[in-house]
Formats: C-alpha cells, structure tokens, sequence
C-alpha cells in the first residue's frame, strides 16, 4: 500500500499512471458492500478482470477526447448601463421583523422617474427579500413604463 498511494508518484509522473490498482481497490470495496449487505458473491478473479478492463477503458476514453482550451480568467469589473433601467434591492436581518424592498427607474438619460419603497414583514432569507423587491418592480414597470432590464447589487445570494 505504501508504493502504491505513495512511493509510485516519485518514481513515475502521476500523468503516466495507468496502474489498475485504484480501480481494483474501488471494486473489491463493492463485492465487500454486496457480500454484506445483498449476500451477493462475487468472483475473485473475475471482479478483478473487471476493474482492468475499466480501468484500461477509462483511460482510452480519456485518450481520445482532446483537452477543452482553459479560458483565461480575466477579473474585469462588469460594467453595467443605469440608462432605461429598474434597479431593486431587499434589505434583510434575521432579527428583524421586517423587510425593506425598493426599487428605482431611470430613464434613458439616466435621470430617475420613479421610485417606489415597501416595508414587509420579514421574509425567510434575504434573497426573498430580493426576489420580492424584483417582483414588486417588474410589476410597477408594467403599470408606469416599457422597461424590461433589472439590476440589483445582491452579491452574498
């Protein structure tokens, strides 16, 4: 076991193990769950052939398929346009009794046209908080306006 889980990795680059072992530990552990708990018994010599031949299959699969290409993650603040738009925010503490939604409308020049502020009893979490404030302003968009984009700041949901 020492080799194994240990020693093999400074003798040989863990990419080019392609030793059945893990495989075959992972199907002895299984013929041990089936002997014991559906008095299933499992033949030595064939669960091992088994775990090979998965193992050697897994690794051919592995072959064949080409690495997708990693996208560079690139932290760039996302930038976001306050023309003709609804913001909305919950405002949200467990020991309160109450919940506080709002949401403000700004056209497209920016300028702000409407406004509107809740206070509710407290909701179960503050992401309900939120999702009622965006509720509550997708339905007063509809009475006094044609804006459809929301935006919110919720950061912790």
């Amino acid at each position: 076991m020492d080799y194994l889980f240990w020693r093999k990795n400074i003798i040989m680059e863990p990419e080019n193990d392609r030793d059945p072992y893990p495989w075959i530990i992972w199907y002895i552990w299984k013929a041990r769950n089936d002997k014991l708990f559906r008095g299933i018994d499992r033949d030595s010599l064939e669960l091992v052939r088994y775990a090979e031949s998965e193992c050697h299959a897994w690794y051919n699969a592995n072959d064949s398929i080409p690495a997708p290409p990693q996208p560079q993650m690139v932290e760039d603040t996302q930038a976001l346009s306050l023309e003709n738009i609804c913001m909305v925010d919950g405002s949200w503490t467990s020991t309160d009794q109450y919940s506080g939604i709002g949401w403000v409308w700004k056209d497209d020049r920016g300028k702000i046209q409407l406004m509107g502020t809740r206070n509710l009893r407290r909701r179960e979490t503050s992401l309900h908080s939120e999702l009622e404030a965006l509720r509550w302003a997708m339905e007063s968009m509809l009475q006094h306006s044609t804006c459809q984009r929301f935006g919110t700041e919720c950061k912790d949901h």
